[in-house]
């Protein structure tokens, strides 16, 4: 019944369940936000601090913002703002006084009535010569006479006195309500008048009279922020730098941490990519811009990623590599690096328990594809790792092969997904290697490259 709010808590619970890597993902979409995401997550760190910084440091420049800005306007509004005040304050306003109010116009303006018919109410129940307490008394009476000599008739002579009970109860409540009915035309004009006020005050100031003694609230305060113009700015102006320090405190602190973290993680994703036929320099470069220009609710640092993938060559940034091959393995070693190396947060899931690689392999081939094939084989020892491939060479590693298949029955395509055994494995790991056409040299080789992944 609540499908937006389950698809936001699943939203939250999968990257720590699953995450999926994907070749347009690595292409398009790792920029420097993602660079200082997947940093932190290597790192073990929380941007907790550094956004509660960031936000009371927003909060107390906008504050001090809107008193400066807003000064001019402020002034204009004085004599509007006092002939505001002042028309509420001599109101006296109390809230939900014209409920009642309305409630006792309704009273005064019907009093005849009310009166007759709770006096009416009284003689029928009480006081008349045939009310309903004279006929229960006679009735008790002759029931108490029945009871002394048929003892199924007591309990009916005490349902009878607990009647004349209530009959009294309310008799007296209908009599006391109709001595304190006061008809005053007075009085009446008087509710009238404040009713007339009231709806003014709200069709002003707000719809209930809650409203408009907010409104007025509001009013007097914004006097007094004029009034006391220069002690509230010394005051702001504190809080401001206030804030200001501790978001330097704690992005200081965080870019310490991020720079420590980009040394390490820059050390292991090197020897990972290099592990994957692949000869490169690679850097993370922490730069933290100071200038609150730059602050953020995730810290003033500028995380970027850089390589050098041929000796010679200067370190570049990472989306500069032209090649989709180089860029696949580039992130699977750092996807490997980070799973494998990440300091583990206390308070979350330490690591997601399957990853997906999805067709990574574009671009590579031959000795490329092989060390691939090794480095998602060492992967899997940790974790549940799913890859979707065309090549033999990573295929052969898989401890479990799915064939996902695509065929046209009755005029629609349906796909089908086939866990295979060791033999259909082998056969489609020789499909892989020769096309359409399985031979026996394939066959062969296909049964050296799973046994060599072993």
């Amino acid at each position: 019944n609540n499908q937006p709010a389950t698809a936001a808590v699943l939203k939250l619970l999968a990257p720590e369940l699953a995450l999926v890597h994907a070749q347009s993902e690595t292409l398009h979409s790792f920029d420097q936000a993602q660079q200082r995401i997947l940093l932190d997550r290597f790192g073990g760190l929380s941007t907790e601090a550094v956004a509660e910084a960031h936000a009371r440091w927003k909060d107390a420049a906008a504050r001090l913002e809107e008193l400066v800005q807003g000064e001019q306007d402020r002034l204009r509004m004085v004599d509007l703002w006092s002939y505001q005040c002042k028309e509420i304050e001599a109101a006296r306003l109390v809230p939900g006084e014209d409920g009642a109010l309305e409630t006792e116009k309704r009273v005064l303006a019907n009093a005849e009535k009310l009166y007759a018919a709770a006096m009416g109410a009284f003689e029928q129940l009480y006081e008349g010569e045939t009310s309903a307490e004279v006929a229960l008394r006679a009735a008790v009476r002759n029931v108490e006479e029945l009871a002394r000599y048929d003892g199924r008739f007591i309990e009916s002579k005490q349902q009878l006195e607990s009647a004349r009970a209530i009959v009294g109860d309310v008799g007296a409540s209908l009599r006391d309500y109709a001595e304190g009915i006061n008809a005053s035309p007075e009085r009446l004009a008087e509710i009238e008048d404040r009713l007339a006020l009231l709806d003014r005050l709200k069709r002003k100031y707000g719809k209930t009279v809650a409203e408009v003694v907010a409104f007025g609230e509001d009013v007097a305060r914004k006097l007094a922020e004029v009034e006391d113009r220069d002690e509230i700015l010394k005051q702001l102006r504190a809080e401001l730098d206030a804030a200001a320090a501790g978001y330097r405190a704690a992005a200081a602190s965080l870019s310490a941490d991020r720079k420590a973290a980009a040394t390490k993680l820059s050390k292991l994703a090197e020897t990972q990519i290099n592990s994957l036929a692949m000869k490169v320099r690679f850097e993370i470069a922490v730069a933290a811009a100071e200038s609150p220009s730059h602050w953020t609710g995730s810290g003033w640092d500028e995380v970027e990623y850089r390589i050098a993938t041929n000796p010679g060559e200067p370190l570049k940034p990472l989306h500069e590599i032209a090649s989709g091959g180089e860029m696949s393995r580039v992130m699977l070693a750092l996807k490997v690096s980070v799973e494998e190396g990440a300091i583990k947060p206390k308070k979350k899931t330490p690591t997601p328990r399957t990853l997906v690689f999805d067709e990574i392999d574009i671009g590579i081939g031959g000795r490329a594809a092989d060390a691939v094939g090794q480095k998602l084989k060492a992967l899997s020892r940790g974790q549940q790792v799913l890859c979707v491939t065309h090549l033999p060479q990573i295929a052969a590693f898989a401890d479990q092969h799915f064939l996902i298949d695509k065929r046209e029955a009755d005029g629609r395509t349906k796909t089908q997904i086939r866990l295979l055994d060791q033999r259909a494995s082998t056969h489609e790991v020789a499909r892989m290697l020769s096309g359409a056409t399985v031979t026996e040299t394939s066959l062969q080789h296909a049964s050296q490259m799973i046994a060599a992944s072993r």
